[in-house]
């Protein structure tokens, strides 16, 4: 047989939403594991990729893959997949999985798939050059709320950037945080620390299901937020910085925001 790695990203939705390379390479793997506690394919069972690829899938959790060695030690004798949702290198844990095989000689093929880093902005109409540092949200816990995802949105703001805020996942408590949740974060936030990135005219855009047919884009600002309906997870955040007067009117034409932002920004 032959010793192969095969990282494949399944992108946003669907078991057709993998490109035909990536459904070739997966059909010529002779083991399949996927994981999907950084990403959830939307409107996808195991099942029907199974259906799709022809082959049997198993899934791996977060332990499995930093800890264990199963994957690496079976690419070494055989070509095997390892799919995610969305791209398939923007996780530290498959980079690592990557160097692992690297340094035991076996080679390893990318199959890129749609993320969400370009999908959200192309579907808020924002420019994708004019975001900062991305953030993610964990789950408020009890006495536990960090600061460094405020700093780090106030700091684009503050620069004119946009900021993606992706919201926390637990894949194997089937937890994953609502856009309402993080804008109740964000408030939280404001009133601990206070430095000015949360007000009442604070523009906020929503992204619920990229990529899928149930997907929904919305913007205003957060106690307007707070009592609409914003869709289900998975959801993504975006604090917008300084808007071109296109992004403006993309805002307002495609997720209602306010129209007063085009005259701010124009």
């Amino acid at each position: 047989m032959t010793s192969e790695l095969v990282f494949v990203g399944l992108g946003l939705s669907g078991a057709d939403g993998m490109t035909v390379k990536a459904l070739e390479a997966l059909r010529g793997c002779d083991r399949i594991y996927a994981e999907f506690y950084t990403s959830t394919l939307l409107g996808a069972s195991v099942s029907d990729l199974e259906g799709a690829v022809g082959k049997k899938i198993e899934v791996v959790f977060r332990r499995q893959v930093e800890e264990d060695e199963a994957i690496i030690d079976a690419a070494a004798s055989m070509r095997v997949g390892f799919v995610t949702a969305g791209d398939t290198m923007l996780a530290t844990t498959h980079v690592d999985l990557r160097i692992q095989a690297a340094e035991r000689g076996i080679p390893v093929r990318i199959i890129h798939g749609v993320s969400v880093f370009g999908a959200c902005p192309s579907s808020l109409g924002l420019q994708p050059y004019k975001f900062g540092r991305t953030v993610t949200l964990p789950f408020l816990e009890e006495g536990y709320q960090p600061k460094s995802p405020y700093d780090n949105i106030l700091e684009n703001r503050r620069r004119g950037l946009h900021t993606m805020v992706l919201l926390d996942i637990r894949a194997d408590e089937a937890r994953y945080m609502t856009a309402h949740q993080a804008i109740e974060w964000l408030i939280e936030g404001e009133r601990k620390w206070g430095e000015g990135l949360i007000t009442g005219e604070t523009l906020i855009c929503v992204a619920s299901k990229v990529g899928s047919p149930e997907e929904r884009t919305v913007a205003g600002y957060p106690q307007d937020l707070l009592e609409a309906d914003l869709g289900s997870p998975l959801q993504t955040l975006v604090i917008p910085g300084t808007l071109h007067f296109m992004e403006a009117y993309a805002l307002a034409e495609f997720s209602g925001a306010p129209k007063e932002i085009i005259s701010e920004e124009d």
